[in-house]
């Protein structure tokens, strides 16, 4: 597939460094100048933009957290007047005081460049049709795709989320070829379509499937492309850097290339906070190098992936980070035990006659944690006799064992059961924040 934007994407890596120092360099300055909160910061350091010689010299520079944009809540981390920020996104707050991002004209300008090379490399042209099933609104992932596939040419449907029946028939009736949504909401599409006997080969055009705002497994992936007949790829951003747009995967589906004259990437060591070394999986701290509105310094994203700037076969030369493997704050200590939910979700797909829709559950009785999956079967399974039932059960209680050290409980439970969302999937339910 064609590179959007050639002379970017296959720039030699020597000139990308030179460009993302003086990038940084003049982010600095504009921190420094422009936001208190910086200026104080670095001041209490010994530090000023002066202090930026080299591109290793971002380690000086201290992290931004979530909490700083909360702390700082509406509008005091903005360095510019508001008069001249044309668009304000904002996160859910569900997890406390929302955090709130600012755009310039030129950061929406921005914005649709990250996106376009993104759609490109997920096989998109001006000759697709685009359905668009991310909710509209404060979130930024419906308008940063709608931006990107307006500016390469493709026909947008802003179908927002919901209604799923409707999604169908829209596809069905437009010729949708490409569809961009959460993972866990194309796989509910994919159970609807069966249910209302569409047949995705049959009865639609779909080509290409861009999924993104949540951590899926290679699982996930084949499950979606078998079920709904495309090619998918995932996409990766934070409303904080600028919604959508920071990487996105080509169609050789080996990691996120990251756009990198426009976003600055580490990877460290939650713990620590210091720096690991390519191929060493920690959490992605991320500077992005263009920001008007909102500029950050080092944003600690709580993600965690892998670093790569090995050389790719689609022809690009920038740095790749791999899917997303977990979050520092969705790990769960079980019974001093670390357990990330997308180890159990690999351990359930693997296993025939699991459908990819699960729940897990921890309580606490008697001050003993309990772990508890929920996992739909399929309707072959789930009337299938009892006991194929009983041995799909202790196969996957002794696989999760194996894998995480700790003996669940196992509930299989029927087809379509388990609640959908259109949105981010609410996989995990910690009851023991009650107590």
């Amino acid at each position: 597939m064609p590179i959007w934007n050639n002379q970017i994407e296959t720039m030699p890596r020597r000139e990308l460094k030179e460009l993302q120092l003086a990038k940084l360099r003049k982010l600095v300055s504009y921190t420094y100048d422009n936001v208190p909160f910086y200026r104080n910061k670095l001041d209490s350091m010994g530090l000023s933009p002066d202090s930026i010689r080299k591109l290793e010299d971002i380690r000086l520079l201290p992290f931004t957290t979530k909490d700083d944009l909360r702390d700082n809540y509406p509008f005091d981390l903005f360095a510019t007047p508001m008069r001249n920020v044309v668009r304000i996104h904002a996160s859910s707050g569900t997890t406390g005081k929302a955090t709130v991002v600012g755009y310039t004209r030129k950061d929406l300008e921005l914005w649709s460049e990250m996106m376009a090379r993104i759609h490109s490399a997920g096989g998109v042209t001006n000759d697709d049709i685009a359905q668009i099933s991310f909710g509209y609104g404060l979130f930024t992932g419906g308008f940063g795709h709608h931006y990107g596939l307006e500016k390469i040419g493709a026909a947008v449907i802003p179908a927002s989320s919901g209604n799923t029946e409707r999604q169908v028939q829209i596809m069905k009736d437009f010729g949708t070829t490409v569809l961009i949504c959460t993972p866990s909401y194309a796989l509910h599409i994919a159970d609807v379509m069966a249910e209302m006997g569409i047949d995705p080969k049959r009865d639609l055009k779909l080509k290409y499937g861009l999924f993104g705002a949540e951590p899926w497994s290679e699982s996930i992936r084949r499950e979606i492309e078998k079920k709904m007949c495309l090619t998918a790829t995932d996409n990766y951003g934070l409303s904080e850097l600028i919604g959508p747009g920071v990487a996105g995967e080509c169609l050789e589906k080996n990691g996120m290339h990251i756009n990198e004259d426009s976003f600055l990437v580490e990877i460290i060591d939650p713990k620590s906070g210091e720096c690991l070394i390519e191929g060493e999986k920690g959490e992605l701290v991320i500077t992005p190098l263009d920001k008007e509105a909102l500029p950050l310094l080092r944003y600690r994203t709580k993600d965690l992936s892998i670093f790569s700037t090995g050389q790719c076969r689609c022809g690009r030369t920038t740095a790749r980070i791999m899917k997303i493997m977990g979050r520092t704050d969705d790990m769960l200590i079980i019974r001093g035990v670390n357990v990330f939910p997308s180890q159990i979700e690999e351990a359930l797909l693997e296993v025939d006659g699991i459908a990819p829709h699960y729940q897990i559950i921890v309580d606490r009785q008697k001050n003993i944690d309990i772990l508890e999956v929920h996992v739909e079967v399929t309707d072959r399974l789930f009337f299938d006799e009892m006991k194929r039932i009983v041995e799909i059960e202790t196969q996957i209680i002794d696989r999760l064992y194996a894998i995480i050290g700790i003996k669940v409980k196992l509930k299989l439970v029927e087809p379509r059961t388990i609640e959908r969302s259109t949105g981010k999937a609410k996989r995990v339910i910690d009851k023991r924040n009650v107590y």
